[in-house]
């Protein structure tokens, strides 16, 4: 659910454009991460001791938090940050790691900003930040090639391409492109809302997935040019409400999580023609539709290997594992385990495997999770770490 309150939460009901308001304290395309994140993150500026890396926390109301992050036990320690950019609830970094991305809401429309990446994270901003051409800009990803990113607006139900510079700062935007339709659910779907816009494995196609449409767009970027060519549609079951999916590593699936009715979808994915084919739903908390608790799914992320698949659950307040049956084309529901906080809006498993850390928007909370990388089983590796609303927690 985006920018919405506890008791819009409970009812299911509206939106709040602005999250600020909770005050002060979210794949990359390749798979092996949330769908936001680049899978192969090459090693960053570094901090002087080696079983330290950077980590960057998005928030609602304190910008960009600067983390380091032991890579044993995943204990994180403040560093610094950049507050000056409003509510940059994604973010993602370029393919050499040298530069981060965030969003900017700080406008009527969306915009899309860099920032260097320095000594134990410390950020240097890089040009200016630029609009993505739509209102409440809720998700960007950097194309496999580094040449551009890509973002998608919630608000205005539209994604668009940006041209980077050689120095990694964001350029002209090349692409904005409108979508158009609803849902069945008057309340969240009356109209299109982007949430997510990532590239697949291969880096042949762009995918945007539009809770308010109930579709999975595929679109073809134009390298050169920098524009959108839209390909084919997939539709979700009517009123699911698609917000973000990943792809398998290796064979040839995409899985979507569905945040207005509590599943996950496995779609076949063709990679010469980027279509997607709908398959199999599964419920994303024990007991499914019968739940005792309203539940919305979030953020999906899979193991490097295939095996594994994890998702956020809002309102169940858990991650879900996942075994990832069939050679990719099912699922089947493992178990849960507390998120270490209240609305687990973000996951993202570190480059290594064997860390996972969930994003509480609510609960102001990073839980942090040893993987079993044999079973997939998560375990809590020490306390929660306490910061501000979050939107994203990205590990390099």
């Amino acid at each position: 659910m985006e920018h919405t309150d506890r008791a819009t939460a409970a009812s299911g009901l509206g939106r709040r454009s602005l999250i600020g308001a909770l005050g002060a304290g979210v794949l990359g395309a390749a798979s092996g991460v949330p769908a936001s994140a680049a899978q192969d993150r090459p090693s960053p500026s570094r901090p002087e001791r080696a079983d330290l890396r950077p980590a960057f926390l998005g928030t609602y109301g304190n910008g960009i938090i600067s983390c380091t992050y032991d890579t044993t036990t995943g204990a994180l320690t403040r560093r610094g940050g950049f507050p000056g950019v409003t509510d940059p609830s994604f973010l993602a970094v370029s393919p050499d790691g040298k530069v981060l991305y965030s969003l900017d809401n700080g406008g009527q429309q969306g915009a899309v900003r860099a920032f260097a990446i320095g000594k134990d994270g410390a950020l240097s901003p890089l040009g200016p930040a630029q609009s993505t051409g739509g209102a409440n800009v809720t998700h960007l990803s950097v194309h496999p090639a580094g040449r551009h990113l890509l973002s998608a607006n919630y608000g205005a139900g539209s994604v668009a391409a940006h041209r980077v510079n050689a120095d990694g700062s964001v350029g002209a935007r090349t692409a904005l492109v409108q979508h158009t339709g609803s849902g069945p659910d008057p309340g969240r779907q009356e109209g299109p809302h982007a949430h997510q816009i990532i590239t697949d494995p291969r880096g042949r196609h762009v995918f945007a997935v539009d809770l308010g449409t109930d579709k999975v767009y595929t679109y073809r970027l134009d390298t050169a040019s920098g524009t959108l060519r839209p390909v084919s549609e997939a539709r979700s079951v009517a009123g699911a409400g698609p917000r973000h999916m990943v792809f398998h590593p290796t064979a040839p699936y995409a899985y979507v999580a569905n945040e207005l009715n509590s599943t996950i979808t496995v779609y076949g994915h063709d990679p010469a023609t980027g279509v997607l084919t709908r398959g199999e739903s599964r419920p994303t908390v024990p007991g499914g539709s019968g739940a005792a608790v309203r539940n919305y799914p979030a953020e999906v992320a899979i193991s490097s290997d295939g095996r594994f698949l994890y998702l956020s659950n809002r309102g169940h307040e858990s991650i879900a594992r996942f075994a990832v049956t069939a050679d990719g084309s099912g699922l089947r529901l493992m178990d849960t385990v507390s998120s270490g906080g209240s609305w687990p809006r973000h996951i993202s498993l570190a480059p290594s495997g064997t860390l996972l850390f969930a994003a509480n928007q609510y609960g102001r909370t990073v839980g942090v999770f040893s993987v079993n990388r044999d079973t997939g089983a998560l375990s809590p590796s020490g306390p929660p770490f306490t910061t501000s609303s979050l939107g994203c927690a990205l590990p390099l």
